[in-house]
């Protein structure tokens, strides 16, 4: 488990060591649920090692989950250009460590505010609060969405604009049921289904087309939005 990941889990966990304590004090029974829901935090705030695959122009997943919707639409933020979207859901059962889809540059990062539907309602991709990520993978940039739920409403970013990451590394975490989306060149060849169950950093998901060249990388914004 990285402290990283378990860092953001410190306030849940002081309140439930406290409380299994008082609880325990009262009558031993008593602590059962805080001391359950502690073990829970544990293991939802897990990030295990993942198999990095190997390949030339190989996208893994950014996210555990399983996938809801692959759509052809409109990416505006970021390149302005008709992509695939991958969506993922995530429920408090998956990792919800968010992973770089291919070796590159973070180009691209902003934080939306919005509502907090269920992540399973297709009104969360466009009202839920997000943020939107854009990685120039040597040319080619790959858009990735971080998308609040009812649940999860806060999204953590570890990266900053310029940083470069290999395939599979850590860019942010969301906590706990949430959406994460990625959007695709068009030519790009997609190996996921409907259904099918990703692990981030290490189910491929797609691969790109040797050389292709989407558009050019946006230039870096000079301040992140929080």
């Amino acid at each position: 488990m990285r402290w990283q990941t378990l860092w953001q889990a410190k306030w849940i966990l002081l309140v439930l060591v406290l409380a299994s304590a008082v609880a325990w004090r009262l009558a031993p029974w008593l602590s059962v649920l805080p001391a359950a829901l502690l073990v829970f935090t544990l293991y939802f705030f897990r990030d295990p090692r993942r198999q990095i695959p190997e390949g030339e122009d190989l996208v893994v997943s950014p996210a555990d989950g399983r996938v809801t919707d692959i759509e052809v639409m409109e990416e505006s933020e970021v390149t302005g250009r008709t992509m695939r979207r991958v969506g993922i859901f995530l429920s408090v059962f998956d990792v919800h460590v968010n992973r770089a889809p291919a070796e590159g540059r973070v180009v691209y990062t902003a934080a939306h505010d919005g509502t907090y539907h269920d992540a399973r309602s297709p009104m969360a991709s466009t009202h839920n609060a997000a943020r939107t990520w854009g990685f120039d993978c040597e040319g080619t940039v790959l858009v990735v969405r971080q998308i609040t739920g009812a649940i999860a409403r806060r999204i953590v970013p570890w990266a900053l604009p310029g940083d470069r990451l290999a395939r599979g590394q850590h860019f942010g975490m969301i906590r706990f049921g949430s959406r994460t989306e990625i959007y695709l060149p068009l030519d790009a060849e997609v190996s996921v289904s409907i259904g099918q169950h990703v692990r981030g950093g290490e189910t491929v998901i797609g691969q790109l087309q040797a050389g292709a060249k989407l558009v050019a990388a946006p230039a870096i914004p000079g301040e992140v939005s929080a």
